[in-house]
């Protein structure tokens, strides 16, 4: 007599997804710039509201799990590519003092020098300085970074006061340019004509016209 065990059992169906994070390998080489990388391209080429940290992960080809490892939460990202674009237009900032010049000259180079970062990085400009972080309090380091761009301009200029001025100046300029406020050929020609055309305006706003 045989036993009847009934139907065999079908094995359990995995989503799509799943499947796929199965795949997806929770270690990485340098997981946390790969992860930072996968970020910064995803809000330059897309948007800031494609950017969630499955997204990251999905691009940078490891598990939706892995980002938490290094980042706990969607604004613990953002944080991080805000200070991490603070570190990089500061050092722009330093490299373009570097060059002797007048007052002028220095003036409209660190503008230009501010403004080839907003045309590389835009997207990265509007969260570093827009609401998207509204808890800039709860990040020392943040504001630390943030702090560092004025002290580098008037360190660059000799002049703490002039140099929050020509930052407030480039800023505000680069600003009403992204929002389309303005248009100082960008709309035409692109974010690349915007170092030269800064560069013409702090020199015009800056420069002492002698009697």
């Amino acid at each position: 007599m045989s036993a009847d065990f009934g139907p065999a059992a079908k094995p359990a169906t995995k989503r799509k997804d799943e499947v796929m994070d199965i795949r997806r390998p929770y270690h990485h080489g340098d997981l946390k710039n790969a992860l930072l990388k996968s970020a910064r391209e995803i809000l330059e080429e897309e948007s800031l509201a494609a950017l969630s940290l499955r997204a990251v992960a999905r691009r940078a080809g490891v598990s939706h799990a892995a980002p938490y490892r290094h980042f706990p939460n969607h604004e613990a990202l953002l944080v991080e590519l805000a200070i991490e674009g603070f570190s990089e237009l500061r050092s722009e900032i330093a490299s373009a003092a570097q060059h002797p010049a007048v007052e002028s000259d220095r003036i409209a180079n660190l503008g230009a020098a501010y403004m080839r970062f907003v045309a590389r990085r835009p997207a990265l400009t509007r969260l570093m300085f827009g609401p998207q972080l509204p808890n800039r309090d709860s990040f020392p380091a943040l504001a630390e970074a943030a702090d560092a761009i004025g002290t580098e301009i008037g360190a660059a200029l000799h002049d703490s006061a002039l140099g929050l001025a020509v930052w407030a100046a480039v800023h505000g300029l680069a600003m009403l340019i992204l929002e389309n406020v303005i248009d100082l050929g960008q709309r035409r020609s692109g974010l690349d004509v915007l170092p030269s055309r800064a560069e013409i305006l702090l020199r015009s706003l800056f420069t002492v016209k002698q009697e």
